[in-house]
């Protein structure tokens, strides 16, 4: 459904009802969202004994929230960290220490309990994408649920995701080429929601983190805590290098076309492959189980080309030891830097300029040097052992982990 082409009134009652979700009207349409499973047959985070407890919820976007909580665990023996996740029916499926149904997060008041009594026996809860952790409990208020969490001692911090918090009119303004600009795009709603999370977590005091650089012209107070991808799966045992002669092997897989630029850059790609300088694939609908081999095959990945970031496809592809190429800011290249000493390895490219990079890379005799450049650095700056870091440090080794109030390995606070 394109909002854009709904009647003002319409879109001003949509927004209404999502804006009041404990109204008769909202528990209507969250019954909607389907059935809780039988009571009781969805358990709760459990953690293991240990000094710290760590909960990461709710989204699991790309399946970083349990990519992070490995990543905590490996850094630190003394660290137990478990990742929470709605099961969302058609969405992407990525792994999580818990999978709650839809229907069980929403209009299951007896999980939601449980969870945040367990949530309340750790001793840092990370809330991602501003999403409330405990589903309609507290009347769905993600800042009365972290207001909770704290009043048990427990240690909050937030983590944005992307979309939560990129505020379209900064990004069109900052990006010629924003996503935001297309007409698929409610603005108004967009700008909205993203004010108000950004609101939320610079009006909270707690620690923030962001997964991508480019967050940080958002939230200037958070901290970056990079994307995770395991280097050894993504690692291709082969990689043979193109024959001479041979045609530039390019994929492009995108999530969300009209987010990736996929319209602007396919009339370049159909030409080049008609005159035989690529060999192109536009792959859609592959299981993640099955990409690792796509990109083993491929010489070239097309990330992004109006976000003016990167993310874990583009990590993804680099560790297989393809070559990313996409739209980066100059921002989210010197914020790589700041954090790691290295060059970001994501090849520049815009719409215009495209066809021009992927003549040369097809004329090289040899991609090898760029090939591990990504490599390396994707083992060094999204391996896990940089977001451990940044949480730790700016988060679970922070002041207020130390106090009288952090609890024991039994879950009550220590007096």
């Amino acid at each position: 459904m394109n909002r854009n082409r709904l009647p003002a009134w319409v879109n001003r009652g949509i927004d209404r009802l999502a804006d009041a979700p404990m109204s008769p009207l909202g528990r209507l349409a969250a019954r909607r969202l389907g059935r809780p499973a039988p009571r009781g047959s969805v358990p709760a985070t459990e953690f293991a004994p240990a000094e710290t407890r760590v909960l990461i919820a709710p989204v699991n976007y790309s399946g970083q929230g349990i990519a992070w909580a490995r990543a905590l665990e490996t850094a630190d023996p003394t660290i137990s960290a478990r990742n929470m996740a709605i099961e969302v029916p058609g969405g992407f499926s990525f792994d999580a220490d818990l999978l709650v149904p839809v229907g069980t997060y929403h209009n299951d008041p007896d999980w939601q309990r449980r969870q945040f009594a367990a949530a309340a026996g750790a001793t840092h809860v990370l809330i991602e994408a501003e999403e409330p952790p405990f589903g309609r409990l507290l009347g769905r208020s993600v800042v009365r649920q972290a207001r909770a969490l704290t009043e048990r001692g427990v240690s909050v911090a937030y983590l944005a995701h992307g979309t939560d918090v990129r505020l379209p009119s900064r990004h069109i303004a900052g990006n010629p080429l924003s996503y935001y600009a297309d007409e698929a795009v409610y603005l108004p709603r967009a700008e909205q929601l993203a004010a108000r999370n950004i609101a939320i977590v610079s009006e909270s005091g707690r620690p923030a983190f962001v997964s991508t650089p480019d967050l940080l012209v958002d939230l200037p107070e958070a901290r970056w805590c990079p994307v995770v991808v395991d280097p050894q799966r993504w690692a291709a045992a082969e990689r043979r290098d193109r024959s001479p002669g041979a045609p530039l092997r390019v994929v492009h897989a995108p999530s969300v076309a009209a987010y990736k630029g996929t319209a602007m850059v396919l009339p370049v790609l159909e030409r080049l492959q008609a005159e035989g300088v690529i060999e192109f694939r536009l792959v859609q609908g592959v299981p993640s189980a099955e990409m690792p081999a796509v990109f083993a095959e491929a010489d070239v990945m097309l990330d992004q080309f109006r976000a003016g970031s990167y993310g874990v496809a583009a990590c993804e592809a680099m560790a297989a030891g393809c070559l990313a190429v996409g739209q980066v800011s100059g921002q989210v290249r010197a914020a790589v830097h700041a954090a790691s000493g290295l060059e970001l390895p994501v090849l520049e490219a815009d719409p215009e300029s495209l066809e021009h990079l992927l003549r040369s890379l097809a004329a090289r005799p040899s991609l090898a040097e760029l090939s591990e450049r990504g490599i390396d650095f994707v083992r060094t700056v999204h391996d896990g052992r940089m977001a451990a870091q940044a949480l730790r440090e700016h988060w679970l080794a922070a002041p207020d982990a130390h106090s009288d109030d952090r609890k024991d390995p039994a879950g009550a606070p220590r007096r």
